[in-house]
């Protein structure tokens, strides 16, 4: 089996409770904490040329009050009580697989469009000629569209969930008529809402988990070219030549490793966050995110901070306008936290980048 297609051993039920939280928002939270080991310990060298990102701020604020993890203490056979470890405790107290809804705010609800679903602002977000800046998201179209409204002004989103493993989103991406049919469809929609002839202006591709599957994709196509900004959400991963020795097959990620030269230059923009996760059989994204600064011929360097739901991070690569964090933590709801990243990237990152016209 293709490794890149291994993607559910670690992130399946991390993703399907996620389907839940969209589908059934009042079910209790289910604790799904493994081990936690402690990276944080781990040496990395200075980062070249790196410098903080201005005005970048701590991405440290107070998550908003909700339920935390459940814990679930069941009858086993017999009448015996099955007891479950406990999770980890997160700071501000929520669940990062089941965080709280913040609302709508100044956008419509989700409307089908070509593949997925789309948000876009009651009025305004257009320019006079009719450009529209989109953000298109691969792999939790809910979760993520409720770190999007937190900070989003203007921005349009589109969500797409096509399953848990990378391989569903590579098929479907694979021919470039999808893309281009979800792009005219997505335009489309826009123009019947405003009544003026619309069009896409600047475009942001994101992924969390499997997702990155289809940004490989597009990233290999002609229309990749259009593609201004990419925001990796602990997403990327490839398969082994070897295993034993840690020998990645690069040509799965050469398509991250060009994107990453140009934004390193400023050409164009590129966040990538990873965890500690260590996956069964195929790189993780610790272990990407490492190639592809290498790749530039880069170090990471140590970093301590503390970030929004419970993520600690450990270390950091910066050059030009391409991001790498990196984050401890090794079980699911530190999976499902990396998605709490999206409002600060958005607000201090793309929005200034991008010039949205705002929201009304």
């Amino acid at each position: 089996m293709n490794p890149q297609r291994l993607l559910s051993h670690a992130c399946a039920l991390a993703a399907a409770l996620l389907v839940v939280s969209a589908a059934s928002a009042g079910d209790d939270a289910r604790s799904l904490d493994g081990p936690t080991g402690d990276m944080g310990s781990e040496a990395s060298g200075t980062t070249e040329g790196a410098t903080e990102t201005e005005g970048e701020p701590a991405l440290a604020a107070v998550a908003p009050d909700g339920p935390g993890a459940a814990t679930a203490e069941g009858s086993g056979q017999g009448g015996a009580k099955k007891h479950r470890t406990p999770p980890k405790p997160r700071r501000g107290g929520v669940n990062p697989c089941m965080t709280p809804d913040p609302g709508w705010g100044k956008y419509d609800k989700w409307k089908n469009v070509a593949i997925g679903q789309m948000v876009a602002p009651h009025k305004g977000g257009l320019t006079k000629s009719g450009g529209f800046d989109l953000l298109v998201h691969f792999h939790g179209h809910e979760p993520i569209r409720k770190e999007f409204i937190k900070s989003a002004d203007g921005m349009v989103l589109v969500g797409i969930d096509l399953g848990i493993g990378s391989g569903a989103y590579q098929n479907v991406f694979a021919a470039p008529t999808a893309w281009k049919n979800l792009v005219a469809s997505v335009e489309a929609t826009m123009s019947k809402k405003s009544g003026q002839k619309a069009h896409v202006r600047k475009i942001a591709l994101s992924s969390w988990s499997a997702g990155y599957g289809a940004i490989e994709q597009i990233l290999r196509q002609p229309a990749g070219n259009d593609i201004d900004a990419l925001v990796l959400l602990d997403s990327v991963h490839a398969g082994y030549i070897d295993e034993q020795k840690g020998t990645l097959k690069e040509d799965q990620l050469q398509p991250f490793v060009d994107f990453a030269r140009r934004a390193a230059k400023k050409e164009r923009f590129m966040f990538l966050s990873h965890s500690s996760i260590q996956p069964p059989g195929y790189a993780s994204t610790r272990e990407t995110a490492a190639f592809i600064v290498g790749e530039l011929n880069g170090k990471t360097r140590k970093a301590t901070r503390l970030d929004v739901l419970g993520l600690d991070m450990f270390t950091r690569f910066d050059r030009g306008d391409f991001h790498v964090r990196g984050y401890t933590g090794d079980d699911k709801p530190d999976h499902c936290a990396h998605i709490g990243l999206m409002t600060s990237v958005l607000k201090v990152h793309l929005q200034p980048r991008f010039k949205t016209p705002r929201a009304r």
